[in-house]
């Protein structure tokens, strides 16, 4: 598999130049930095959350932090929790499982992306699959997340 269909046809409509980035098949976004030999402060990483209503929210953020969400409760007055995986799965059936690409506008979903990311020169993003990385440049990744909502809402974990 390569990137997923949905965030290729959205990068592509919206002009977003990237780059693919190959490397050895990885579980998860720490494993796929040390393939990549990328830092993990510069992967970005989405974290799928949903409301008592049913609304679903991706928070987008560095692959060494964790989601603070009392932070982002009590910014967005909101009653968000982690979504079960199963139903992350169905959300992004275009992605392995596990590779959930952190772009909330190709998959019609709302999104808040955590300040931390907005001063990087370059950004990296699952791509869909577990051996591909996505680079987008400072202006590539600011046009990926400007229907966002840009706040401080995690904490770095050491790994």
């Amino acid at each position: 598999m390569t990137i997923a269909t949905r965030l290729d046809s959205y990068l592509n409509e919206h002009q977003i130049n990237y780059q693919l980035l190959p490397h050895f098949h990885s579980l998860n976004s720490v494993s796929s930095a040390v393939s990549a030999n990328v830092p993990l402060h510069k992967i970005a990483k989405a974290v799928v959350l949903e409301d008592h209503e049913g609304r679903k929210l991706m928070a987008v953020l560095p692959a060494n932090n964790k989601v603070s969400m009392s932070y982002i409760n009590d910014e967005l007055l909101g009653s968000y929790h982690l979504i079960k995986e199963s139903k992350v799965y169905e959300l992004f059936k275009d992605c392995e499982h596990g590779a959930v690409p952190p772009a909330g506008d190709a998959y019609n979903m709302t999104m808040v992306c955590d300040s931390l990311l907005d001063d990087l020169d370059e950004v990296y993003l699952e791509a869909g699959d577990h051996e591909n990385l996505i680079c987008l440049d400072h202006e590539g990744f600011k046009k990926l997340t400007e229907n966002s909502r840009h706040m401080r809402f995690s904490r770095q974990v050491f790994h």
